[in-house]
């Protein structure tokens, strides 16, 4: 299969993996009058599938590195595809559950395996081919919010699970089709397989004095992942609470302005790819994440426009750090074990995931609104920033890797 071909269904899962992941913060507005029940409890029936994201995040990786990336890619779009379609047909909380456990468990292969694909097949452009790549994610991220939001207006949470659940499932079995019809074509894959794994990744060797910033960076993913799920998971509500009659707070308004944040996200990514190319990593990673940690606190008691300027703002520089976050673990990564090592990562990242939904739904219960929530976040985010000045300086990634021609894992 060629590079292209493995970018562009990269892409898509990583769309794909947003969306899916994201979409039941705005389906369980509605099932709050469907079922008539409380946000809370509707709510804590995705701290399982959260949990599972991270949990089997490093098994995925390391099938894709012993078995193989583009099947576990496969496996991916089925299995998240027909689990969303089964929450659309639950019948009750348990059913729920376990369809969002299902969603959980298969979204959890994206990462380990996508990633290091763009990574092995981008040659000496990887923070803007990981910035292109999290533009996806950004896009699916937004279609979350407007998309989820449109379906669930018009054929509630039914419509709003089965119809993207569908989607998803067609482009693993387009994918299949694919991957079957290249195996035809020639053992010349093989070949392509081994141009795509770079030898001249600096992280090959596994020296001692990368032990430091390795588990540095392993910290600073753990608490970034707290961010952005407490942060994911308040979003609709916040919105719902604090937009105010002026801007709406209906369904789909709500969809719309979630919706636009992450398009914000999503085009500050090339920015973060292009000064990840250019300059100090460590600079980048420290100035952005400082950044956030003063818009979470304005985010605390802002409200109607502001409300949306800000988390705009924050999803920017939340989005604009991930180019040089992969690049700088690839740094300090052994090129045969990117599968694991990425599996490692979004352990660490997405298995905070059900800390973040505790939190929201903690702060919910006790409060009845979301200052503290904005406000821990904002501290953790300083956090992150103490801890990142232990990282040495690094230049930008050498322009000595190819891509290659074609890519079959």
């Amino acid at each position: 299969m060629s590079k292209n071909t493995v970018m562009l269904y990269s892409g898509l899962g990583h769309a794909y993996f947003h969306m899916l992941t994201a979409f039941y913060f705005v389906i369980v507005l509605s099932l709050e009058t469907e079922w008539r029940l409380p946000y809370h409890q509707l709510i804590d029936l995705w701290t399982i599938g959260a949990l599972l994201i991270g949990v089997f995040a490093v098994v995925a990786g390391w099938l894709g590195d012993r078995w193989s990336a583009n099947g576990m890619l496969v496996v991916f779009f089925l299995g998240m595809g027909l689990s969303s379609i089964a929450a659309g047909f639950a019948a009750g909380p348990f059913a729920l559950l376990l369809a969002l456990s299902g969603l959980g468990l298969f979204a959890s292969i994206y990462h380990p395996v996508g990633i290091p694909l763009v990574i092995r097949s981008s040659g000496a452009g990887r923070g803007k081919a990981l910035a292109l790549n999290g533009a996806f994610g950004s896009l699916g991220a937004a279609m979350a919010g407007a998309v989820t939001g449109f379906l669930a207006d018009r054929g509630g949470s039914f419509l709003a699970f089965v119809l993207p659940g569908a989607v998803v499932a067609l482009t693993g079995v387009a994918m299949l089709i694919g991957l079957a019809r290249a195996r035809v074509a020639g053992a010349r894959r093989e070949a392509g397989d081994g141009g795509a794994r770079d030898a001249g990744n600096p992280g090959d060797g596994g020296r001692a004095n990368y032990r430091l910033p390795f588990f540095v960076l392993m910290f600073c993913l753990t608490a970034a992942g707290l961010i952005y799920h407490a942060t994911q998971t308040v979003l609709p509500k916040a919105f719902s609470v604090r937009l105010g009659p002026a801007l709406g707070t209906d369904l789909k308004t709500v969809g719309w302005y979630v919706m636009w944040v992450y398009i914000v996200g999503g085009l500050f990514l090339f920015v973060g790819g292009a000064l990840a190319d250019r300059y100090d990593l460590k600079r980048v990673y420290l100035a952005q994440f400082a950044l956030h940690a003063l818009l979470l606190a304005v985010a605390a008691q802002a409200g109607g426009a502001a409300l949306v300027a800000v988390m705009c703002a924050a999803a920017a520089v939340g989005a604009g750090v991930l180019p040089a976050e992969s690049m700088l673990v690839a740094r300090y990564t052994p090129n045969r074990h990117y599968g694991l090592v990425f599996g490692l990562k979004f352990l660490l990242f997405f298995g905070t995931g059900p800390v973040g939904v505790m939190l929201v739904s903690t702060v919910n219960r006790h409060t009845g609104q979301f200052v503290w929530v904005f406000l821990s976040l904002a501290l953790i985010a300083a956090v992150i920033c103490a801890a990142a000045l232990l990282l040495p300086r690094q230049p930008p990634a050498p322009a000595s890797v190819r891509p290659a021609a074609e890519v079959v894992v």
